[in-house]
């Protein structure tokens, strides 16, 4: 197994390399889907956020309401905090699972992983970062998924900086082009990476 952090801030196109790669043959673990995976109905994830913050954070029909949770969190450091403590060890132990499952193979594991860099792992052979300008990041968000511009700056502020997630690159991934420009650096990057020792 070859394992391969790839991070960005949100808003930088992360989920569109992830979806490249996976083209190529790469194995995604990809952290944002294995949250909303463990916040599904009946899960006792979910059943602790409601415990802490309230039937307030479902919609009518039991599902999760992210942008409640979202509003309850951001700009609230403790409820912030709580939230963190309650989802990532779940998310953790997921994450190990799956690894251990991929571990006596040759196959390229992705994990792809929001904050990464914050994490401070370095299990890796090698860290891919995609990288756009925060402003580009905003306007995306605000276009693509009906954010305000306010909740964007928000979101982006709590993450580790352009420059702190560039200087742990071992790849990085401009996004500022179009999709084929994109693409073209993702089949650069997936090259180098199909030569690295495994890592486990």
């Amino acid at each position: 197994m070859i394992t391969v952090g790839l991070t960005g801030g949100i808003g930088a196109g992360k989920s569109t390399v992830s979806a490249l790669l996976s083209e190529q043959g790469a194995v995604i673990i990809d952290a944002d889907a294995i949250v909303h995976e463990l916040q599904a109905p009946g899960q006792p994830v979910l059943a602790a956020m409601v415990e802490r913050f309230g039937e307030g954070i479902l919609l009518p029909d039991g599902r999760l309401d992210r942008q409640a949770v979202a509003d309850l969190v951001f700009g609230d450091d403790e409820a912030l905090a709580d939230l963190g403590r309650i989802v990532h060890p779940a998310v953790g132990e997921e994450i190990a699972r799956r690894m251990a499952a991929e571990a006596d193979t040759d196959h390229v594991v992705i994990l792809d992983v929001p904050l990464l860099v914050e994490s401070g792992r370095k299990d890796m052979a090698a860290l891919i970062v995609v990288d756009v300008d925060p402003d580009v990041a905003v306007a995306r968000l605000v276009e693509q998924r009906g954010m305000t511009e306010a909740d964007a700056r928000a979101r982006i502020a709590r993450q580790a900086s352009r420059e702190e997630r560039l200087a742990g690159a071992d790849h990085v991934i401009d996004n500022h082009g179009d999709r084929d420009a994109l693409r073209r650096r993702v089949l650069e990057v997936w090259d180098q990476l199909t030569s690295l020792e495994a890592t486990a």
